[in-house]
């Protein structure tokens, strides 16, 4: 027990409180116990030994998997900046953790620290050479580098391992897209439909990858496709645009309009999309409306540039 007029003249024992010193320290219990601030007003002071942690009695805490724990949550909450710390917390108890390493190059990818989430990727490979989710992932952060074609090597060592990973496939179409390859895309996305033909994600990749090919009726096809898988959860604006795209460019201009108004029901704050609806309804000679609809999009985005040339020639139409 330690009374009152001891207590507040005791740095060391308000420092091991938490407190800066002791008047810090009287203010706080000052606050907390208005009643017991006489001089002889007594406390009880308890004090904790610390022992090593090869000491302790009973079970002990696996510090590690606490910390990671806690990492995946806020993670998968998106505050990167909170989860990048306690991935590197966590792997101060074991640096050669793969699971870790993954992890933490995943969340500086987000973090959009592509280099740093590279050299994560390289430790986690030199201890597991054979992980193809870890090679894709490198891939994924080489591509974000604006290194494609090093992106492509990390993804054909992934494929190597298992060629039938639809993830892989999938990196390794839109790869291809991005290198302007896109008969080589095309190939990785059907492959990948031979997998899983439900995959609407897949699908819309096919149409796009078709439309830049100018097929356009089985861009068409495939759009279609996307979209009835998607109604099986949510609709997907980009897909309804794109299928507007490609009914616009066969002169489908009334089904086009069709889908940039189920787009924009998902959507509406979309000035690219307001701009496709402005050019279906020019094709139907509707320049008011288009106007109206280029006059949307530069609300949205001022910067769009080819909104506004259009709303002009909309209004010298009318």
């Amino acid at each position: 027990m330690m009374e009152f007029k001891d207590i507040i003249e005791d740095d060391n024992l308000a420092r091991e409180e938490g407190f800066e010193n002791a008047a810090e320290l009287e203010a706080e219990f000052r606050k907390m116990y208005p009643d017991d601030t006489d001089d002889d007003s007594l406390f009880q002071v308890i004090r904790f030994k610390k022992y090593p942690v090869d000491k302790w009695e009973g079970e002990k805490i696996d510090e590690k998997a606490l910390i990671t724990k806690r990492a995946d949550i806020l993670f998968d909450s998106g505050r990167f900046n909170d989860s990048v710390m306690c991935y590197t917390a966590a792997l101060r108890h074991d640096p050669d953790d793969v699971y870790l390493l993954n992890k933490r190059g995943d969340n500086l990818s987000r973090l959009g620290k592509f280099d740093e989430a590279i050299k994560n990727y390289d430790k986690a490979l030199a201890n597991d050479p054979e992980n193809e989710f870890i090679w894709n992932n490198k891939a994924i952060a080489l591509l974000n580098s604006n290194k494609p074609e090093e992106a492509l090597k990390c993804n054909t060592k992934a494929l190597k391992i298992n060629k039938a990973n639809s993830a892989v496939l999938y990196w390794r179409g839109f790869i291809l897209e991005m290198l302007g390859r896109f008969e080589d895309a095309l190939k990785c996305y059907d492959k990948i439909l031979e997998i899983e033909p439900e995959n609407p994600d897949v699908w819309n990749a096919k149409g796009n990858i078709l439309t830049e090919l100018e097929r356009t009726e089985e861009a068409l096809t495939s759009y279609d496709k996307a979209l009835e898988l998607c109604f099986e959860e949510a609709p997907d604006a980009s897909t309804w645009n794109r299928k507007g795209n490609a009914l616009l460019e066969l002169g489908r201009f009334d089904e086009a309009l069709n889908c940039y108004d189920e787009a924009l029901n998902l959507d509406s704050k979309n000035d690219i999309i307001w701009s496709n609806k402005g050019v279906a309804l020019m094709e139907l000679d509707e320049f008011e409306k288009a106007a109206e609809c280029f006059n949307r999009a530069i609300l949205i985005n001022p910067a769009n540039e080819d909104a506004r040339v259009l709303k002009d020639e909309c209004l010298e139409n009318y």
